[in-house]
């Protein structure tokens, strides 16, 4: 069997796909089962399912701009081990994305209307960093899962204490995204300049602020 080298052509084909299958579609399918599996359905008030599904909506396009995020930052990865580390991650930030897709359609809610627009936006921002060089690419990477593992340890404060199925999302994704980091950081990231993080985090108010109503 022949395999053809993929020429720019083609992988900006596979980018566009990527991108529009993860922007528009809620609910991509997991390599793994759902955390929730198994458990039983809250059944929660009006107010309380509202809050639920705001926040798994913000934790839904946090995984978008993850995905986007690698995907920017392997296109232009300079090492093939980083590449392959970065698209590995990558494919497991999907079942995160698929969990909480399914999550939002269980509270009877959306995606964010603006996946596309974070998308982007995400992406630019990791190709921007690894063009720099991998090793500030995969410090964006510790970086990036430093805070969103803090804001998901925020999310389980906040989901209501019925939500056990949200809940048990939120950890597994947390667990994960310390894993992340911590490979990330082993295979030479490094600490971002102090302006950076507050940058990052300042973004990253703003995108939950209006991924949790939009």
């Amino acid at each position: 069997m022949f395999s053809r080298q993929l020429s720019s052509f083609d992988r900006a084909l596979i980018e566009i796909e990527r991108a529009l299958s993860t922007a528009l579609n809620g609910v991509p399918e997991a390599t793994r089962p759902s955390p929730a599996m198994g458990l039983s359905e809250a059944k929660l008030n009006a107010a309380e399912r509202r809050h639920a599904a705001g926040l798994m909506r913000v934790n839904h396009t946090g995984e978008v701009c993850a995905q986007a995020l690698y995907s920017g930052q392997a296109a232009v990865a300079r090492d093939a081990a980083t590449r392959t580390q970065l698209l590995a991650a990558a494919a497991e930030e999907t079942d995160h994305l698929a969990w909480c897709g399914e999550r939002l359609d269980a509270l009877s809610s959306r995606p964010s209307l603006l996946n596309p627009l974070w998308y982007a936006g995400s992406f630019a921002l990791g190709a921007a960093a690894a063009l720099v060089s991998d090793r500030v690419s995969l410090g964006f990477v510790v970086e990036t899962e430093r805070q969103v593992e803090a804001h998901l340890g925020e999310h389980l404060q906040k989901l209501p204490d019925a939500d056990a199925r949200s809940r048990a999302v939120v950890t597994q994704m947390q667990a994960d995204e310390a894993r992340h980091g911590k490979t990330a950081q082993a295979a030479g990231g490094i600490d971002l300049p102090p302006p950076i993080p507050m940058l990052m985090r300042i973004a990253s108010g703003i995108m939950k602020a209006v991924a949790y109503r939009l």
